[in-house]
């Protein structure tokens, strides 16, 4: 993980039964970008991509969702969208491009419908579609079948890295595909999200699933998925860039679910290439 990420100061966000952690860097000046998590990690997932987006001259903003991090919950109810749109209205953000990895960018497709005043620009990565699911294969299911029997039994290091084999190394891949140094950053956000005591809140769907509206989404979106993500998420990220307007779908070889984690400087340079034709949104 990087050394800026982790020199800068942590900013709390208080929400309705919980406080949030976020980070606000780059150039205050700059265009507004929101980055949001997957659930199997926290917003240090983010360390190689914030650098380089701050480089490109974009004030960048993560959080660590409830219960998440360093972030708390008490078990009160709460949307992941809802508690987006809060971390916008503490920074005084009326207009973002907000990015989102798994269950974040999820979380971020519903605030685009329930504000989308306040979206400029999307980009969903290797996420899902509230409403939308496929079936896993054989293969996929044998594995979160092991990962749940692991955390029953309260074995977190045996389930961290069935996790790391689902979401980072990629299904039926080799342990050895991904770095070393960030298989090794990925376990240790993960294992910390296993053991209990941790409160995540009661998060609540949103009223009308994202699926029977993306076709209202007017907000420039972008696709990006790896080949070796898992088929509910290929088959998410087909199903959205075929319902929204516009959107386009970028496939990336030899990359699983940590699209940010194992090739962050592709995927700021994606995000950059997507925003730049933009009108400037500050």
């Amino acid at each position: 993980m990087t050394d800026t990420a982790n020199a800068t100061s942590t900013i709390w966000i208080d929400v309705p039964g919980g406080r949030l952690a976020a980070e606000d860097q780059g150039p205050r000046d700059g265009a507004p970008i929101v980055l949001v998590h997957s659930a199997v990690v926290n917003r240090r997932a983010w360390d190689g991509v914030v650098p380089r987006l701050a480089d490109a001259g974009y004030r960048v903003v993560t959080y660590d969702m409830r219960g998440y991090g360093e972030s708390t919950s008490e078990e009160v109810d709460f949307t992941g969208h809802g508690d987006l749109l809060a971390v916008l209205d503490h920074f005084g953000l009326d207009r973002v491009a907000v990015v989102g990895n798994s269950m974040g960018a999820h979380f971020a497709l519903d605030a685009i419908l329930a504000a989308p005043d306040r979206f400029v620009g999307y980009v969903w990565v290797g996420g899902g579609i509230s409403g939308f699911d496929k079936e896993p294969v054989a293969e996929e299911v044998a594995l979160f079948d092991a990962e749940e029997a692991a955390e029953q039994a309260g074995d977190w290091d045996l389930a961290a890295e069935i996790d790391a084999q689902i979401w980072l190394d990629g299904v039926g891949q080799p342990m050895t595909r991904v770095a070393p140094v960030v298989r090794a950053n990925f376990k240790e956000m993960d294992r910390e999200l296993l053991e209990p005591g941790r409160v995540y809140g009661n998060r609540q769907k949103a009223a009308v699933p994202a699926i029977d509206q993306l076709g209202s989404v007017r907000v420039p979106t972008l696709v990006v998925v790896g080949d070796l993500d898992t088929v509910g998420t290929r088959a998410s990220a087909e199903r959205l860039a075929d319902g929204v307007p516009g959107a386009r779908l970028i496939r990336i070889p030899d990359v699983a679910h940590m699209v940010g984690m194992e090739q962050p400087a592709n995927l700021a340079a994606l995000i950059v290439e997507h925003l730049a034709p933009l009108p400037r949104w500050n």
